[in-house]
């Protein structure tokens, strides 16, 4: 197979021929893939923002879509020729462990852990894959495999919003957009969108936000207390990936109750700065670990709501590449040139 791999932090991925996927072992599965999404995540990795990196060269990429072409010992939950969601979020099944490929091109082994998309094939294990929901299309299920349970998830599983309350979502990435869109499945009075950039601010609109707020030209504290009288919002989900922006959201909810709920990782290094004595005005300010989600439960409901057209996933996909446009998504996605990016595998696949 080919695949897309990092030898070096802040170099271009590498698309190498000639990889062996191998047979699956105990609780692996093996996938052809169709699509892969492109996630900040990946972006930071390939940049060398994480910090120092053991287990160069790897593979890539946590969310995709395939079909199953052989499964190893153990696995139950899919079977050959399935149409699988893949994703980094551990659901139910057996965890085969990390994998290591070879490549004659290569002087050592190519790590992968328990799910990797950048590539043709992959060996990934049982617990990372979910049937595809009958009905939904390979392309747009891609965002299954993380920006929808994560971002939806942290506020249908994380905040759950009251009726009549407000929420503020800063950063419209494919996590911040999937968050403002679950908040339209309950009676929230104000949804405000905060970003630098006006094509995401105008889609926002599109999705039902009452308010957006262009960062770069505005104090996003500053206006969501004129929106809110002074107060500050009930909730504030945070997606940006930036420790300063992190600080402006637990800035922006309101005391005695206000909740700040935050998915995104800095680079490296970052720490986040808040004043205690907010927190003991009643603020209160969490991490979410993948919206809370299990996949094998929300996947399919968050499926039902794309089917019945409450999700409209399918406007996050801005741009989609081929395997081998890999490093210009990446340099997009940088630049902020485009929302989700969608790599374009095996298009035959279904």
């Amino acid at each position: 197979m080919r695949a897309a791999v990092l030898s070096r932090l802040n170099e271009p991925l590498e698309l190498v021929s000639g990889i062996e996927c191998g047979q699956p072992g105990r609780g692996q599965v093996l996938v052809k893939l169709a699509y892969s999404g492109v996630c900040h995540s990946q972006l930071m990795e390939v940049r060398g923002r994480r910090g120092a990196d053991a287990y160069l060269p790897h593979l890539l990429g946590h969310e995709g879509t395939g079909k199953v072409v052989q499964v190893g010992e153990g696995v139950s939950k899919v079977k050959p020729d399935d149409l699988v969601v893949l994703g980094w979020i551990k659901g139910s099944g057996l965890d085969g462990g990390g994998v290591r490929y070879r490549c004659a091109c290569m002087p050592q082994d190519i790590n992968a852990g328990g799910v990797t998309t950048f590539n043709e094939y992959a060996l990934v294990s049982e617990n990372r894959v979910v049937p595809l929901p009958h009905g939904v299309p390979l392309d747009v299920a891609v965002l299954f495999g993380c920006a929808v349970p994560t971002g939806a998830g942290i506020v249908t599983n994380d905040l759950k919003p009251a009726p009549g309350s407000s929420v503020a979502v800063f950063g419209l990435g494919g996590i911040g957009m999937s968050a403002l869109m679950a908040t339209m499945l309950f009676e929230c009075a104000k949804v405000i969108a905060v970003d630098v950039s006006e094509d995401k601010l105008e889609l926002a609109r599109s999705f039902g936000a009452t308010h957006v707020i262009n960062a770069a030209t505005a104090d996003p504290v500053a206006e969501i207390r004129k929106l809110t009288g002074g107060a500050g919002v009930d909730y504030a989900v945070e997606a940006s990936g930036q420790a300063s922006v992190i600080e402006q959201a637990f800035e922006s909810i309101r005391r005695g109750g206000g909740v700040c709920v935050f998915a995104s990782h800095p680079e490296h290094g970052k720490r986040i700065s808040i004043d205690p004595y907010e927190l003991i005005c009643g603020k209160q300010i969490r991490g979410s670990w993948g919206g809370s989600s299990n996949p094998d439960r929300d996947i399919p409901m968050f499926a039902k709501l794309y089917l019945e057209g409450r999700l409209p996933l399918e406007k996050l996909i801005t741009k989609r590449y081929s395997l081998e446009a890999i490093n210009e998504a990446l340099d997009d996605l940088e630049h902020h040139r485009i929302g989700r990016p969608l790599i374009e595998i095996d298009c035959s696949i279904n």
